[in-house]
């Protein structure tokens, strides 16, 4: 028989549900997800570093998994929360069951919780700290004194620890245009392969690499991963980015996009609960498309209605008006908040890494 699990949030918010998988207690800022599929990429992607993933949908598991939907070597989640989680195998593209990829992988599962009221409480109060104790810890003041006494996500540099120790790279699936230095602050590997897939050549770097040891490397553009934590805390890339700026064609996703947005002289600050989910509204400002998106933030970018260095807003958040991307024109810059890679998620945004491959032929033309 499970055995019971308690949640209990840094509020002194508790939720009772059974642990499935794992033993102990687990950490981290709670946050929730609204996708219905790919909980495998969730699980395996770096920007969940120091997260508890609520899931909405209430079924977690149910066409099992495969080591092709691996976004990243590990887990990054420290524990997923669903209403229900089950071990099926109902497709055929599927090799293992998820309750033992999470075994596996070291990843607390708890089954059971009322996730609704779970997700609601977020939605009111803000992504909160919070523990998991599962099998037999229930000292709610102890256990509410263990939230509390996590780390802060505001402030927290998250991409030094999950980027690459060393460089590395990948052969163009195609025929080779390009040659892209991908600066790993918590990389997934749907993006690698996306330029991969556009004739580029690849070489992966640390969150740390200098823009001169970038500029060795002869690229012919520089991409700028997703990843975790408090942009404002990196600021070691911030200043490489600095230095990089008109030198280099460069394309950032997510977390780069945030660094990018630094870079320029904007400003960033943490969101109430994130965007986390397969189906987020973006409206292109210079076009009127508007694109549903995969996205996965707890931290945005500041519009105070003003270019810097050159940067503009071009797509903003149907849902909440939030910045969704920045160009630099000049400096053959460009950036988008959301997942153009999806996994999971829709394809509407793909388009982007051809982008990235004609703002570098443009800077071609101008040197």
């Amino acid at each position: 028989m499970p055995e019971p699990a308690l949640i209990v949030l840094e509020d002194g918010a508790t939720f009772a549900g059974e642990v499935l998988v794992g033993r102990g207690t687990v950490g981290g800022e709670f946050v929730f997800n609204t996708s219905m599929h790919g909980y495998q990429e969730i699980a395996t992607d770096p920007s969940y570093a120091g997260q508890v993933v609520t899931f909405t949908f209430p079924m977690n598991g149910d066409y099992g998994t495969d080591v092709t939907r691996d976004e990243s070597a590990r887990a990054h989640a420290r524990a997923v929360v669903a209403r229900e989680l089950t071990n099926y195998r109902f497709n055929r593209a599927s090799s293992g069951s998820w309750l033992e990829w999470l075994a596996d992988h070291g990843v607390l599962a708890v089954s059971g919780v009322d996730t609704r009221a779970l997700t609601r409480h977020l939605r009111d109060k803000g992504a909160l700290r919070g523990v998991v104790s599962a099998g037999g810890g229930n000292d709610v003041r102890s256990l509410r004194a263990a939230a509390r006494g996590l780390p802060a996500m505001t402030g927290l540099d998250l991409a030094g620890k999950v980027t690459c120790e060393k460089r590395y790279e990948l052969a163009a699936a195609a025929d080779e245009r390009f040659h892209v230095v991908a600066v790993d602050f918590g990389v997934k590997r749907a993006m690698l392969g996306y330029l991969a897939a556009a004739g580029m050549r690849v070489t992966v770097v640390p969150a740390t690499t200098s823009a001169r040891e970038v500029l060795k490397l002869e690229p012919d553009g520089v991409f700028l991963s997703n990843g975790p934590g408090d942009p404002a805390a990196v600021t070691y890339a911030v200043k490489t980015l600095q230095r990089l700026l008109g030198k280099v064609p460069l394309f950032g996703i997510c977390l780069g996009h945030q660094l990018l947005a630094l870079a320029l002289g904007f400003s960033t600050y943490k969101l109430k609960f994130g965007h986390r989910g397969a189906n987020h509204p973006v409206k292109d400002l210079r076009t009127g498309i508007i694109e549903i998106t995969t996205q996965n933030h707890g931290f945005a970018v500041r519009d105070d209605g003003e270019e810097h260095a050159g940067g503009a807003v071009t797509h903003i958040n149907l849902n909440d008006g939030t910045v969704e991307g920045l160009a630099a024109p000049d400096q053959c810059a460009f950036s988008v908040q959301y997942h153009p890679e999806s996994s999971p998620g829709p394809h509407d945004s793909l388009y982007l890494f051809e982008r990235f491959a004609a703002e570098m032929d443009r800077f071609r033309e101008r040197v």
